[in-house]
């Protein structure tokens, strides 16, 4: 008589695999959303089986338990990598973001700091399962064979698994809130809709034609009222501040994770940033400045300031649109005889600056050979080391009788914060010693101090006199997580919002001479940074055909402009509100960039979400269509 034979639960290694993956995606939810979201449990699982269904029937029986073992490490690697990048830059890492792992060991310092014991908990369960192969294989359990009725339901349920996913990823498709999108669809279906969306947007893109976008660029820009007068607009009147540095040395710095709120500001009576504060006295100052930053985080501003192009947000600027000829400062100041020059005390390499400074145009690049490493962080030289070298080649153009532009990117203000004691300039009180925020303000008081040394070496060197120092803030440095706003307000006695503060950076113009300085209150972005300047400069980006996505700060009554990456897409800043979606525009939030306090009423914006998205769509379709470089042609 023959038995029934029930094969353990253990003998499908596809079955259990499926109840541990699954685990591991609502852990995922937790971590991300801190709630599990049961009544999503179904985006999860189907979408899972889908990929799980895959292997099952493409795997030899005797290979099973071989292969999803490893899927299973490669699924728990990717869940641990994703959350760790939403907890550093508080964002839903997509499958572009992959292409960027070889960046890692660079902030490696940035990233072990970010490490949750927790979340080990995706690992778990491998050395368990290893444990208990090792057991049964001395038992040479069989494998469980694949017969044709177990193939029919695996392909079945994958079949309707596959349906229904696609009916949630359509029914998805409306949503402009990425995070929203993930909470709907799971991780592993926002990762198929993000590619799918990509792929109907290049589909779009490819039969394009960069005139008519421009076109229709500029159609769009008109409807939007930036000057209260329509003399400010006027192609016939010129713009107010036009040339007041025309001809002059144009020197940029970029400051790494450089917030506003330090300016100004005093601990302990020792004020943080004594330099900027001094030179804010004689210059342009912007108060309301928000980064607009991408994927590319530091590299992206200095794409931003450098273009007035959005970055895209699904790909770093330098590593998607790297290989084009990208219209931008270099390249406009070229035609008035400057040279353009970047200096970057790490290896061009990383964040691919290697492709993007020839797509910007800049004659010379200056990275880590050419420091002395006084080892003052994980990237090596110090801000003062990477000042020493730039002066001394900015003299050396001067010399030879031609203007430059230099743009400086510093680092010694980088995650985690940590500055050598030997040349740490201030001293925090007890409550913030050990603090992120105390470490914070002590690097920004070195970055500052650094700032002070490079006024001296120009002034010492008679280059100050004749050129124009831009200094502003990349993106934030206090991470979110470690920094409750009620804490800081009580440590340091200012208002502060975790994401109006956080996102909000100083922007510094300083022209020759020791004019009376002016606060400008206008709202701007990174994107405005570069019309600005050119406005300065005496560019008039419209009788360049510039398409600039920004505007001249100093020459508008109004202003909008959208952020996502940092933000879902759809949000947006303008003179009164920072605003970030929901699913859409009804369900979304807005706060007070004055008061930091919510505003309730806001439906009377509903016209610059409409505009931001249109703008954005449009900027990606543009940059997506400028021309590649020919080899030879930077």
């Amino acid at each position: 008589m023959n038995k029934l034979t029930i094969r353990p639960l253990t003998s499908r290694p596809v079955l259990y695999n499926l109840i541990l993956l699954l685990f591991k995606l609502l852990l995922l939810r937790y971590f991300l959303f801190h709630d599990i979201m049961w009544s999503r449990l179904g985006a999860d699982l189907f979408a899972l089986w889908i990929l799980l269904a895959v292997f099952e029937l493409i795997t030899p029986a005797k290979w099973g338990k071989y292969v999803f073992f490893v899927l299973n490490i490669l699924v728990s690697l990717i869940l641990f990598a994703s959350t760790l990048y939403y907890a550093h830059f508080g964002s839903m890492p997509t499958y572009t973001a992959l292409q960027q792992l070889h960046q890692v060991l660079q902030i490696k310092a940035s990233v072990q700091s970010t490490i949750r014991p927790e979340f080990y908990l995706y690992f778990l369960d491998l050395p368990i399962l290893l444990i208990v192969w090792l057991i049964r294989r001395r038992k040479a359990a069989p494998a469980a064979r694949k017969t044709v009725i177990w193939r029919a339901g695996v392909v079945v349920t994958a079949i309707a698994c596959f349906f229904l996913s696609e009916r949630s990823i359509q029914a998805s498709d409306s949503i402009v809130n990425e995070i929203v999108q993930v909470e709907h669809l799971g991780f592993l279906d926002y990762q198929v809709a993000a590619a799918i969306k990509t792929s109907k947007e290049d589909a779009i893109i490819r039969n394009g034609n960069i005139q008519d976008t421009i076109k229709k660029i500029s159609d769009l820009q008109s409807t939007y009222v930036y000057n209260d007068k329509a003399s400010g607009v006027s192609a016939t009147v010129t713009p107010a501040h036009f040339g007041e540095a025309k001809g002059k040395n144009l020197i940029i710095i970029q400051m790494e994770a450089f917030q506003n709120f330090p300016i100004n500001l005093k601990v302990d009576g020792q004020e943080v940033t004594p330099n900027l504060n001094k030179l804010i006295g004689t210059s342009y100052y912007f108060p309301y400045m928000y980064q607009q930053i991408g994927q590319g985080n530091t590299s992206d501003a200095e794409f931003m300031s450098n273009t007035s192009i959005y970055p895209t947000g699904t790909i770093p600027m330098s590593t998607g649109y790297g290989d084009r000829a990208l219209p931008s400062l270099p390249r406009l100041v070229e035609k008035y005889g400057y040279e353009a020059d970047t200096f970057h005390v790490n290896d061009v390499t990383f964040w691919d600056r290697i492709k993007l400074y020839p797509a910007l145009h800049f004659d010379h690049y200056y990275d880590k050979p050419y420091y002395n490493n006084d080892h003052f962080n994980d990237f090596g030289a110090s801000d003062e080391e990477l000042y020493r070298v730039a002066v001394n080649r900015m003299k050396e153009i001067a010399d030879s009788g031609k203007p430059f532009y230099t743009q400086l990117v510093t680092v010694s203000s980088h995650f985690p914060f940590k500055v050598p004691d030997d040349l740490k300039k201030i001293q925090m009180p007890d409550s913030l010693e050990g603090t992120q925020l105390g470490d914070y303000l002590t690097a920004v008081n070195y970055t500052d101090y650094a700032v002070g040394t490079l006024i001296d070496r120009l002034k010492k060197e008679g280059l100050w006199d004749n050129s124009v120092l831009v200094l502003y803030g990349d993106h934030f440095g206090l991470q979110p997580d470690q920094n409750d706003p009620a804490w800081i307000e009580s440590q340091l006695g200012i208002k502060y919002d975790s994401r109006i503060s956080r996102f909000n950076i100083p922007f510094i113009i300083h022209l020759p001479g020791e004019q009376k300085g002016q606060v400008v209150d206008q709202v701007g972005g990174q994107l405005d940074m570069m019309p600005t300047i050119a406005n300065l400069m005496g560019i008039s980006l419209k009788q360049e055909g510039f398409t600039a996505f920004g505007h001249d700060l100093l020459n508008i009554d109004h202003n909008v402009f959208g952020m996502r990456y940092y933000l879902p897409t759809g949000s947006f800043f303008n003179n009164d509100i920072m605003f970030v979606s929901g699913t859409g525009f009804d369900d979304g939030t807005a706060i007070s960039l004055k008061t930091l306090e919510p505003v309730t009423d806001f439906q009377k914006y509903r016209s610059d979400y409409d505009y931001v998205l249109k703008l954005m769509s449009l900027s990606d379709e543009y940059v997506k269509l400028l021309p590649k470089r020919q080899p030879g042609n930077e």
